[in-house]
């Protein structure tokens, strides 16, 4: 006996709830960085979405470039797509972010965690930040004009 025409939409309405469901159990870049042991502070706010490998390579996706000052001293800058490695204690092999330093703007290689502190490598040089200072994921310039003029 043949399924009624009244059984497709009830299929069709479990296949799309099964599906959300499945999305709503995928954790964030945010989640992700913590499964890692990372502050989730390393990452600015507004990410749009990521890739992850099973071997730890990553991709992640803003809407659009990022600026913000770190420790109140550092301009970094976020492209709109970063990638790396992720490894328990390091992300490595990173692209897309930049510290500015005089009037070049320098690719951030690696970051890697050693207890409560962090430490950004420009090349051979690093400097170590309190895990503290990446509680909040920071918040990109510009962003703000562009909630108030979508709410206007």
């Amino acid at each position: 006996m043949a399924p009624s025409k009244a059984t497709y939409p009830l299929v069709a309405l479990l296949l799309l709830a099964a599906v959300a469901a499945a999305a709503e159990e995928t954790p964030t870049a945010y989640e992700m960085l913590e499964r890692y042991d990372f502050p989730r502070g390393i990452l600015p706010e507004g990410v749009k979405g990521y890739e992850l490998g099973p071997d730890g390579d990553f991709q992640v996706y803003f809407p659009r470039e990022c600026q913000f000052l770190l420790s109140k001293q550092w301009l970094v800058k976020y492209d709109k797509r970063i990638a790396g490695r992720a490894t328990a204690d390091k992300l490595a092999a990173l692209q897309g972010i930049y510290v500015k330093v005089l009037f070049l703007w320098v690719a951030v290689s690696e970051v890697d965690r050693a207890g409560d502190r962090l430490s950004f490598y420009i090349g051979p040089v690093s400097t170590s930040f309190p895990l503290s200072s990446f509680a909040d994921s920071p918040h990109c310039r510009g962003y703000d004009y562009d909630v108030v003029a979508v709410a206007s």
